[in-house]
């Protein structure tokens, strides 16, 4: 049963990993290259194909709602209690070192742990502009408002101005800088 008011809006389920990895990597874009050791976002997607299907980890399913129109996934949005953040993502850097050699990368705490964290947030590219990203956004902050946090935050890349000014208008305001791999990222964070 689904009890978010968007009927196109559900949890995740472990079956939707093929559509959703690629939207995962869509948003984090250089990075998740980074996490894969490879300039192949294509050879990106089985990491995070895994990584989605398992419980307890910062790409989980369980942390994810998808967005659904005629049974295709369109988009969607990861986010979790960013006081979790060490637990979730200590088994994906040690699978990352082992399986993909990748280790000594910078990436601060993407959040911290007053607030619910939006990982990722992703629309498939030809369903841009039409609201999906704010509806995905808004489920995810009236969730956030259930919980007893009082901030939802999120990264976005300061080479991606357009983004910045959509989550500003919706009332974040910027708070701080962080470095993920080799790009750094403004933290936003909007008060629930």
């Amino acid at each position: 049963m689904n009890l978010l008011p968007n009927p196109n809006i559900h949890p995740a389920r472990t079956e939707d990993y093929k559509e959703v990895a690629p939207l995962i990597i869509q948003a984090m874009e250089d990075l998740a290259c980074t996490f894969a050791n490879t300039e192949d976002p294509q050879k990106a997607i089985p990491l995070f194909e895994h990584f989605f299907q398992q419980k307890a980890n910062q790409y989980s399913f369980e942390h994810t709602l998808v967005y659904k129109e005629m049974g295709k996934i369109l988009g969607s949005i990861t986010f979790y209690d960013g006081a979790l953040l060490p637990q979730y993502r200590k088994p994906f850097l040690e699978y990352i070192a082992k399986k993909h050699k990748v280790t000594g990368l910078t990436i601060e705490d993407e959040t911290e742990p007053n607030e619910i964290y939006i990982d990722t947030l992703s629309v498939l590219p030809k369903h841009q502009g039409k609201g999906i990203g704010k509806q995905l956004l808004a489920a995810a902050i009236s969730q956030a408002k259930k919980s007893s946090q009082k901030k939802i935050g999120l990264l976005v890349d300061i080479e991606n101005p357009s983004a910045k000014k959509l989550y500003l208008n919706l009332g974040f305001e910027a708070v701080g800088k962080k470095q993920l791999g080799n790009s750094v990222y403004e933290h936003l964070q909007l008060i629930l």
